[in-house]
């Protein structure tokens, strides 16, 4: 039979293929075995309603078989197979795509899903072979054909011999080059891991000949190598099964295997969802980070399935940011198998899934925290910043749904606390009050904390650097407002109090102007009654803390920002004399007792002493007199 050309277009796809653009070639065994699943689907379900069709559904399977020396690869079902006038309409055109289009709008980009785009699915098997024969047989017809093409000069059809109903397919696969080495996928162990990768969920049986060791016959030593066909693919996915029925360890194994985790995960969910969008999917919250997770090279996403058949290793448009750490896999009928990242990003239902996962995450973070709290504050001490990102990011637009998930250390237990605990806890109070630092220990030894220690207040510890962004994008949780207990503006005195304090600064404004010209940097000086025993501390005015300063000055990044400092002095320490008898007799010696008592300040804070050397100068002079 002489040879038919393609069309057009079809020849500019093949072209496409040929001189594939598209990196993961491999992905081409994950397309002819689903052809060949959908084969042998047609025929069960033909079966169903046609009573002269009698089949086994114990009988169907999908054979993988390599000739290295011939350099073929071999696919086989027994499916429904293809008349003539099918083979022509199937393997013969390829519906215009655009393709000529694509490629010149992509020529610059390296890795495009070229297959995705166009869902030419069979001639993926172009990337990896110089030539391909396809024969089949429907099921009922007497005879069979077979299909050949070596690629965009055309194919050609003619009769064939074959004594069973279904398809066969034979690649010849191409010799290795520098750049790719073809040879692989004449490997067995290479086959069957691409299998396990994008197949595994296939509902009939993959299977492939590999060899066995046996012991010959009445011998103790000698051993006989034979073939033996084994089943590659595990056909029903853990997701699909009966929630009754798994064990604890059956999801470990699957978590372990899956994702390369040697520790088990934290939390299971395992849901299946019915609705506009019907998809089941089985979640994973990891017990520790991934080993790369803190890198710029971690990837986010959830493993994306359609019907069984893994479509995208790692989709990102699944999972929000803050929820970046969950593993696991999304199943769903009503996704096509050929679908591309760029089609992802703009299909409606799968936004409808990632909504909806993002609201079982949720939930059952929610649940975690209410029924079984220790198991909630190991996951919060490991992944605890990514919620908080969550508040914190794009202004604060998902914050209503994440704040109830925060914690933080109480300053009466030193244990974690919700914001809804804190609040249940101080039902007389208008406020939240926060404060920032290191440690919890550096923390608890502020002289601005013992003050509220004292009159029995509870504190939010805040040691990570986000804290305080988090709580000002909150702005207020229940109607109470947050107070940042280090402010220069926080203050638990009487009226009365108040108005003593003030007359006392007032009156000492010559001291504290003096004691500016020792320390320009400092915004304002004055007495406080904060402290008890403490002789000093640092406060701060306006939108940004001293702990702000901290955290952005020691980012890797030119941008420096500096808190506006308040020097608070102990109006009933005794310092408060001995500055004030300096104020009258010996200036100088007052400004050398300033720096010291700012540098004391600034340790306190964390803060680095800008001039270490004059600062221990002062203090030996000092302490010589």
């Amino acid at each position: 039979m002489a040879k038919k050309q393609f069309k057009a277009e079809s020849k500019k796809l093949m072209d496409l293929m040929i001189n594939s653009i598209y990196t993961n070639k491999e992905i081409f065994l994950r397309e002819l075995i689903s052809n060949a699943s959908d084969a042998i689907d047609k025929l069960y379900y033909k079966s169903l309603t046609d009573d002269s069709i009698k089949i086994n559904k114990k009988d169907f399977k999908i054979e993988i078989s390599v000739d290295e020396n011939n350099r073929t690869l071999k696919i086989t079902d027994n499916g429904i197979g293809m008349n003539l006038e099918e083979l022509e309409t199937n393997l013969g055109t390829i519906a215009k795509s655009g393709s000529g289009v694509f490629k010149k709008e992509n020529e610059h980009k390296k890795d495009i899903d070229i297959i995705g785009q166009f869902g030419v699915g069979f001639y993926s098997a172009f990337m990896v072979s110089d030539k391909i024969e396809v024969t089949s047989k429907a099921y009922g017809e007497k005879s069979a054909h077979k299909w050949v093409s070596t690629g965009i000069d055309g194919y050609e059809i003619k009769e064939a011999n074959k004594d069973n109903y279904g398809t066969e397919i034979i690649l010849t696969i191409k010799e290795s080059t520098e750049e790719f080495d073809y040879s692989e996928f004449l490997n067995n162990y290479k086959l069957e891991s691409i299998i396990k990768k994008y197949s595994d969920y296939i509902t009939y049986p993959i299977v492939m000949n590999k060899s066995v060791r046996e012991l010959k016959d009445g011998s103790e030593d000698e051993y006989i190598e034979k073939e033996e066909e084994t089943t590659i693919n595990d056909m029903i996915p853990l997701w699909k099964r009966n929630k009754s029925k798994i064990k604890e360890n059956d999801y470990n194994t699957f978590y372990s295997d899956k994702f390369f985790d040697y520790e088990a995960p934290l939390k299971v969910i395992h849901t299946s969802t019915e609705g506009l969008v019907s998809y089941n999917s089985l979640l994973f919250i990891p017990s520790h980070p991934a080993y790369d997770f803190y890198t710029k090279n971690y990837e986010k996403g959830l493993q994306l399935y359609s019907s069984g058949v893994l479509i995208m290793e790692k989709c990102a448009e699944l999972l929000p940011d803050y929820y970046n750490f969950v593993k696991g896999v999304v199943d769903s009928e009503d996704l096509s198998l050929n679908i591309s990242r760029e089609i992802l990003q703009q299909d409606k239902m799968l936004k409808t899934i990632a909504k909806s996962i993002e609201t079982k995450i949720t939930k059952e973070l929610t649940d975690m925290l209410k029924n079984e709290r220790e198991t909630y504050e190991k996951f919060f001490t490991t992944f605890g910043t990514n919620i908080k990102f969550g508040v914190y990011d794009n202004f604060g637009a998902n914050k209503d749904k994440l704040k109830d998930l925060l914690m933080f250390i109480s300053s009466k237990t030193k244990k974690f606390i919700t914001l809804k605990e804190y609040v249940d806890n101080n039902k007389d109070s208008d406020s939240i009050y926060y404060c920032c630092g290191e440690t919890i220990d550096k923390i608890d030894n502020l002289p601005l904390v013992e003050n509220y220690k004292d009159k029995d207040i509870e504190i939010l510890y805040c040691t990570d650097y986000m804290d305080e962004f988090v709580l000002q994008t909150l702005m207020n949780y229940n109607d109470k407002k947050f107070v940042n207990i280090s402010t220069s503006e926080t203050d638990l005195s009487t009226d009365a109090e108040k108005e003593k304090l003030e007359k006392h600064n007032e009156s000492s404004k010559d001291l504290f102007k003096t004691m500016q010209e020792a320390i320009p940097e400092v915004s304002t000086i004055r007495f406080t009654n904060k402290l008890k025993k403490h002789p000093v501390c640092l406060s701060s005015k306006g939108n940004v803390s001293i702990e702000m300063e901290k955290v952005i000055n020691a980012m890797p990044t030119d941008e420096k920002l500096n808190a506006e400092k308040v020097l608070e002095i102990n109006e009933n320490h005794e310092i408060v004399k001995k500055l004030e008898n300096l104020q009258k007799e010996n200036k100088e010696e007052l400004k050398k007792y300033t720096k010291i008592l700012y540098a004391q300040a600034r340790l306190i804070e964390g803060l680095p002493i800008e001039n270490p050397t004059e600062v221990s100068s002062l203090i030996c002079e000092v302490l010589s007199k």
